[in-house]
């Protein structure tokens, strides 16, 4: 899934608290927005065995 929400590149310099937007700019200080979500997916996740056993045996 794609996140649409970005967030501007330069708030910690220009803003007191991060400024959100749709768009690929910031709307208060015209900076480029990145997007704001981490990766959803890491391919080389330790974890993801146990998490998947976890969800599995909840759904039983």
């Amino acid at each position: 899934m794609k996140s649409d929400i970005r967030i501007c590149s330069a708030w910690r310099d220009a803003h007191e608290r991060p400024v959100y937007t749709l768009s690929s700019n910031c709307p208060e200080c015209g900076a480029d927005a990145i997007n704001s979500a981490p990766a959803p997916f890491n391919p080389e996740d330790p974890y993801g065995e146990y998490r998947r056993a976890l969800k599995r045996r909840a759904h039983e």
